[in-house]
């Protein structure tokens, strides 16, 4: 279903999506944070070269073979404007057992905040936020931020549940953005196996990825094309440690966050449209 435009919705949504948008500029720089800074760091720290993203790997439907870089920050995040309707843990694995409680992270998260850990650690607004969000992207599958449905006063964002599983089929998804595109009427396979798979490569495409990537941009590319049937704007971030690049798909599409090598050259004229001092002679990192 198309996100209902601002101009369609009441004062109390457009003060809610107004707040989402808010929420999600900040989860963009802490994403960037984690998933570009924090990473080279890590090869740094490692004494490894940090494999700069090559323009040509920027390019539309580039096949890129490249090694997991186990270095690169590995994470997927969805971040809804709107709590998930029940009916959609079939597809979105949330349930009382990866709600965010101090007893689920001692059982499985990879790290330790049992000593640490608050209620209120969960919500945006709540200065340890950061800290429990940044150690959640290490452990295994999605986090899921939404709105918390618990005081329906207020509109208050909260990181919901983690070790979610993305669990709806490729085709579905693929037949799901066929029938939206008007290439079909009704199912994945009613005009060849050769048209359907084709769709499929298209669905890939359609979010920015060839179509043979690896399964944690594939899951990602599914949950976003899930979050589609629903009236409210959603994010999904995902890092990959193979493109090492953070992807957003948003209702504004696709947005690729990378680290760049910048030659000498380019450096002194983006200093001189930037008007800043080239401070020496070493080329810089760049967020694309």
């Amino acid at each position: 279903m198309p996100t209902l435009r601002r101009n369609q919705i009441g004062w109390n949504e457009r003060f809610r999506r107004d707040l989402y948008f808010f929420v999600r500029d900040e989860l963009d720089r802490i994403f960037i944070h984690e998933a570009l800074v924090e990473s080279y760091r890590a090869f740094k720290v490692a004494g490894e070269e940090y494999p700069f993203v090559e323009m040509r790997e920027l390019k539309p439907r580039a096949k890129i073979i490249a090694p997991e870089y186990l270095e690169q920050r590995r994470f997927i995040v969805i971040f809804n404007e709107e709590s998930l309707p029940p009916e959609s843990k079939t597809n979105i694995r949330f349930f009382d057992s990866n709600k965010v409680t101090k007893e689920n992270l001692a059982n499985l998260a990879t790290f330790d905040l049992k000593d640490v850990f608050h209620h209120r650690m969960r919500y945006f607004d709540d200065k340890d936020f950061r800290t429990l969000l940044t150690n959640l992207l290490d452990a295994d599958l999605a986090v899921l931020i939404q709105r918390d449905p618990s005081v329906k006063a207020q509109y208050r964002f909260a990181i919901s549940h983690f070790h979610v599983r993305v669990d709806w089929p490729v085709a579905d998804a693929t037949e799901d953005l066929a029938r939206y595109l008007r290439y079909i009427s009704k199912h994945l396979y009613e005009k060849g196996e050769r048209l359907g798979e084709g769709l499929q490569q298209k669905l890939y495409e359609y979010y920015g990825f060839h179509h043979m990537v690896g399964g944690r941009r594939t899951a990602a590319l599914v949950a976003a094309q899930f979050m589609e049937r629903f009236d409210f704007i959603s994010t999904v971030y995902v890092s990959s440690g193979e493109a090492r690049t953070l992807f957003r798909l948003s209702e504004k599409g696709v947005q690729k966050y990378v680290l760049v090598r910048i030659g000498r050259k380019d450096m002194a004229e983006l200093a001189r449209q930037a008007n800043l001092r080239k401070r020496n002679s070493r080329p810089l990192i760049s967020l694309m």
